[in-house]
C-alpha cells in the first residue's frame, strides 16, 4: 500500500467557504453545513498519484484538539490509502477549549510537509484577507520548501460588480447581493508578501495571475480550475520528492518477525 503522495491544506477564517469549497469540488454539491471543527480530509486521485486535501477550522476555538485527538492526526496524515480513495476519511472534533498557542501548534501540525496551500478569504470581507498574512502565514512554516501558494476569494456569487444598486426587489428569490471589498490587486498584493515572507525568488515561483483565484462554491464558479491547477503544479514536486527520498511502499511481506527471548537470570 502506499502513502498519499502529496498533501494540500486549506487555510483562512471562519465563515470564508473552504469546507463548502472542498464539498463542490469532491462531493459535487454545495452544502449547507456549519464550521468545520478540528479538522477533515480526502483523498483524490490524480492521474496516477494519491493527494490528500485538508480542510481545517478557522478560528482557534475550533481547532483545539486534545493530545489523544493530536495524536490521531499524525497518524491519519501518513495513512496508506488505496489508489481508488476519494472520499472523505476522517472529521476530527475538537476540545471545548480555546488557546492561541495550541492552535497555531495544530495548524503548523496540518501544514507539515504540504505540497500546497489554498489561503482563502471572503471577497465581501477584507479583514478575512488580512488575517491571511496575520494568523494563518507563520503555520506554513512547516510546509515543505518547495511548497506552493494560491490566494482564493471565495464567494464572489454574494457580491456585486460596481457600485451598489438600489431599489432591488425583495424576495426576488436570490442572495441579496453586497459590495466587493476585496479586489484581485488586493490578491496579488499578499501573493507577493508570502513570496517575501518566505524569501522566494518571483521569477522562480509560479507568477500571481496564475496563483490568485475569485471562486464560488455556491455556483461552482473557478472551483474545478483551482483544484486542478494545483494537482498539475504538485505533480512535478512529488516526482522530485520521490527522486530524492525512500521509496513510498512498503514490502510487509519482507518483514521478519523479532525473535522470542526468555527472561529471567538464566536465559
Amino acid at each position: 500500500m502506499r502513502k498519499p503522495d502529496g498533501k494540500i491544506v486549506l487555510l483562512g477564517d471562519t465563515n470564508v467557504g473552504k469546507t463548502s469549497l472542498l464539498h463542490r469540488y469532491m462531493e459535487r454539491r454545495f452544502p449547507d453545513t456549519v464550521s468545520t471543527v478540528g479538522g477533515a480530509f480526502y483523498l483524490k486521485q490524480w492521474r496516477s498519484y494519491n493527494i490528500s486535501i485538508w480542510d481545517t477550522a478557522g478560528s482557534q476555538r475550533e481547532g483545539l484538539h486534545s493530545s489523544a485527538e493530536t495524536g490521531l492526526l499524525q497518524a491519519v496524515s501518513t495513512l496508506p490509502v488505496s489508489p481508488h480513495s476519494h472520499l472523505r476519511c476522517c472529521d476530527l472534533r475538537s476540545s471545548p477549549f480555546s488557546g492561541r498557542e495550541q492552535f497555531h501548534g495544530l495548524g503548523s501540525l496540518y501544514c507539515r510537509g504540504a505540497a500546497a496551500v489554498i489561503l482563502t478569504y471572503d471577497v465581501s470581507h477584507p479583514q478575512s484577507l488580512l488575517e491571511l498574512e496575520d494568523r494563518f502565514l507563520g503555520l506554513t512554516d512547516t510546509a515543505s520548501t518547495d511548497c506552493l501558494f494560491a490566494v482564493v476569494g471565495n464567494k464572489t456569487d454574494l457580491v456585486e460588480e460596481g457600485p451598489p444598486r438600489a431599489g432591488r426587489r425583495p424576495g426576488s428569490g436570490r442572495s441579496p447581493e453586497v459590495p466587493k471589498l476585496v479586489q484581485p490587486e488586493d490578491a496579488v498584493a499578499l501573493y507577493r508578501k508570502i513570496l517575501k515572507y518566505k524569501m522566494l525568488d518571483e521569477k522562480a515561483v509560479p507568477a500571481a495571475e496564475q496563483m490568485c483565484f475569485e471562486t464560488s462554491a455556491k455556483t461552482g464558479y473557478n472551483v474545478d480550475l483551482l483544484f486542478e491547477t494545483l494537482f498539475d503544479m504538485v505533480v512535478p514536486l512529488i516526482l522530485r520528492q520521490r527522486a530524492q527520498g525512500p521509496p513510498q511502499t512498503v514490502d510487509i511481506s519482507s518483514r521478519k518477525t523479532p525473535r522470542q527471548t526468555r527472561s529471567g537470570c538464566c536465559a
